[in-house]
């Protein structure tokens, strides 16, 4: 053997000796702990935080260099408050490679990490400092680590900002190898609570990482992120990301590939599933690059399933700006004995740089085959533009539509994103509702009544106006319909209220709550034809006439029923030139009159379709008192006769107790005129009773009779007085 190999080999055995005595002896002579002051000491002086190490450190230099540091703590900067703690650290390093400056770490064991992390108002944090980069030497050191596992783990992260708070529960976080430029698996698994949304999920994170410090290059191969919990008012939340992201921080360069993005849950009722898939989305030297992007929504409801499928051409762009060539959405949705299907397409653009997205050129269709609808369906073509603004957090829609044969004009916005304010304005030149509504159900005695459906109320936060050129609802024909109205705070006012019906003009206001729920109605219509306006709002023929009608009403209840019985409040009419159908009072009189002799009583007789009393006056006020409309002033004339009145209209059990009285004037011909002369001046009384269906009319005979004999007995005296004057004057 070379003698100096030799003399080599031994100087490096007697070298490892040493090395090996020197390790023995450092480790039985030194002790960490004893260190404890200065370390501490160190991070107060360079952090201005307290360090408190509540354990031992054990220190092991032979065969590996490790240490196991046992629980820590952290406080808050220049303060005394925990920020962090930690139960326990493990981690061995091996000798040769740190010579080298290169950190070879067998296994890092971390348990029980807890941090606070805190955003205060003013948009600081409280870890701002331990952000500040150190003074680093250009050198860096590699590190490779065999394995990284933390358990046990928490944190929570309160946001005074946004007045909200996170809760980070039961972290657990594996890897496989970490070294540079080198693939190596990792799972992290966590549980996730919050406030502003409310949440509570599951979270689980497996991929492949690779990064590459040198070149600063960043990437995660076969992603799988899963999500399952609560969030908002979703049950059942089901989340799932997929794909391949990689990021170059010198070049400014992101890719993404094979992204699938799945969310399913239960919110209320509805069964929702929603899919994105994206084949490429490149961005580099400030350009961007997307290959077709595809979306998928479906929708079950109880009573039927919603469907959506969109899609939008290669996208191009640049840190300005993108441009797509069209976005195409196909709508679907089926109900019981109904079908709808519509199609939208417009080009989209967008503008990074003021946040702000735009569809130009609105072109869509909507088709509804419905056997509820009175013509089974509908056909709406609508143009137009939507403007979307982040930074101002503003939706804007202009568009124009053609509902059959109807022209409809909306401007519609909503903002801010958190708690919309819904803006709308419509012009529609023509509309009958009526055929877009199914069929008034038919009541079925004994069936339970349906509660009144309040809810849209209790949550819209809109305002806006809605004029309207003609308008039949619930058959009633209306035109120059002009109203303005708020929502919020489950209230909605609509004042005012105005529009032109039956020859005449109406105005007033109307309002709901939704808490109770309570309806307030204020209405003066001038100029009505209130016979034609009866029979069609409410198939009633009772009445005829124009003139003027008042109402100011409220009521309160759950249910239509509930209503009526709470109705309270005044209404007025004045009527000219009209008639009370379903008796005939004068032809009843001259009746009675032809058969004085042998009528006892009263007479009661049903209402007739066929028989009415004309009047050239009609005035009446109302004073309403927890369904009941009490009056006592009404006043009829005609020709021949005068009628006044009073009683209650029970309007929750829909039933008459009316007492009218006929005075006899005049002698005119029509209606009996001749024939009542001999009765002129008499009263007599009509008691009206009944449903309002089918009510009776009773004519009290007994004082027709009296009156009848009074009147000849006045009669007979006055003519002998008149014949004694004469003999005075022979």
């Amino acid at each position: 053997m070379n003698r100096y190999l030799k003399y080599g080999l031994a100087a490096f055995a007697g070298m490892a000796l040493i090395f090996v005595v020197l390790l023995v002896a450092v480790s039985l002579l030194i002790n960490p702990n004893d260190y404890k002051p200065q370390i501490i000491q160190m991070v107060k002086d360079k952090k201005q935080r307290t360090l408190t190490l509540a354990g031992d450190i054990n220190l092991a230099l032979f065969p590996r260099l490790g240490f196991d540091l046992g629980r820590a703590s952290v406080s808050e900067f220049q303060s005394d408050k925990e920020f962090a703690a930690i139960e326990s650290v493990r981690l061995s390093l091996s000798w040769w490679p740190l010579l080298k400056r290169e950190l070879v770490v067998d296994q890092v064991r971390v348990e029980g990490i807890r941090a606070n992390l805190m955003r205060y108002k003013d948009g600081s944090t409280n870890f701002d400092d331990l952000l500040k980069k150190e003074e680093e030497d250009d050198e860096q050191i590699k590190f490779d680590v065999d394995s990284v596992k933390v358990s046990k783990s928490a944190l929570t992260f309160k946001d005074e900002m946004a007045g909200r708070q996170f809760e980070l529960g039961q972290i657990e976080l594996k890897t496989g190898r970490l070294v540079n430029a080198r693939p190596t698996k990792a799972e992290l698994g966590f549980s996730l609570k919050g406030d502003k949304p409310r949440i509570k999920a599951d979270v689980k994170i497996a991929t492949e990482l690779t990064f590459d410090t040198d070149a600063k290059r960043f990437s995660v191969h076969g992603m799988n992120l899963e999500v399952m919990g609560e969030a908002a008012d979703i049950r059942n939340l089901a989340v799932g990301i997929k794909g391949d992201l990689a990021f170059e921080q010198n070049a400014g360069a992101l890719l993404a590939e094979n992204l699938a993005v799945a969310v399913a849950g239960l919110k209320g009722t509805d069964d929702f599933d929603v899919r994105l898939m994206v084949p490429k989305i490149e961005w580099a030297a400030d350009r961007l690059a997307t290959n077709k992007i595809d979306v998928v929504a479906k929708v079950k409801q109880a009573k039927g399933e919603m469907g959506l499928v969109a899609n939008l051409p290669a996208l191009t762009g640049d840190a300005q700006s993108f441009k797509a060539g069209m976005l195409n959405v196909d709508l679907s949705l089926t109900q019981e004995g109904g079908e709808y299907k519509g199609k939208l397409a417009s080009p989209l653009s967008g503008d990074f740089k003021n946040k702000r997205f735009v569809l130009s050129d609105i072109k869509a269709d909507l088709a509804a085959s419905d056997g509820k609808m009175p013509k089974g369906g509908m056909k709406l073509a609508i143009t137009g533009s939507a403007a979307l603004d982040i930074e101002r957090q503003d939706v804007t829609l202009k568009l124009v539509s053609r509902l059959d044969d109807s022209t409809i004009k909306a401007n519609l916005g909503a903002s801010p994103f958190a708690n919309p304010h819904l803006r709308i304005d419509v012009d529609v030149d023509q509309i009958d509702v009526d055929r877009y509504l199914p069929p008034k159900a038919k009541e079925v005695e004994g069936a339970p009544e349906k509660p009144l459906d309040f809810s849209v109320i209790k949550t819209l936060n809109a305002s806006g106006s809605v004029k309207i050129g003609s308008l039949k609802l619930y058959n009633v024909k209306a035109s120059n319909v002009r109203l303005e109205f708020s929502a919020g705070n489950g209230k909605l006012e609509v004042s005012p209220l105005a529009a032109s019906l039956y020859q005449g003009a109406a105005s007033g206001s109307l309002s709901l709550n939704a808490a109770g729920p309570a309806v307030a109605v204020k209405q003066n219509i001038a100029g009505v034809s209130i016979g034609p306006l009866l029979k069609d709002a409410l198939d009633k023929d009772v009445l005829e006439g124009r003139g003027s009608v008042s109402i100011d009403v409220a009521a309160n209840g759950s249910a239509v029923s509930a209503m009526k019985k709470s109705l309270q409040g005044k209404a007025a009419l004045n009527l000219r030139d009209g008639a009370v159908k379903g008796i005939n009072i004068a032809a009843t009189l001259r009746d009675a009159k032809s058969r004085m002799g042998t009528l006892k009583g009263e007479k009661v007789q049903a209402a007739s379709a066929q028989e009415q009393t004309d009047f050239s006056e009609l005035t009446a006020s109302f004073h309403i008192q927890r369904g009941v409309a009490h009056n006592d002033d009404l006043a009829a004339k005609s020709p021949l006769l005068r009628l006044a009145g009073n009683g209650d209209i029970d309007i929750g059990a829909e039933r008459l107790n009316y007492l009218a009285k006929a005075t006899v004037v005049g002698t005119l011909e029509g209606q009996g005129g001749r024939e009542l002369a001999s009765l002129k001046g008499l009263t007599v009384p009509v008691r009206i009773s009944g449903p309002f269906a089918t009510p009776k009319f009773a004519l009290d005979f007994n004082t027709l009779v009296t009156e009848s004999v009074k009147q000849e007995v006045k009669g007979r005296a006055q003519d002998a007085l008149k014949e004694g004057l004469k003999g005075l004057f022979r």
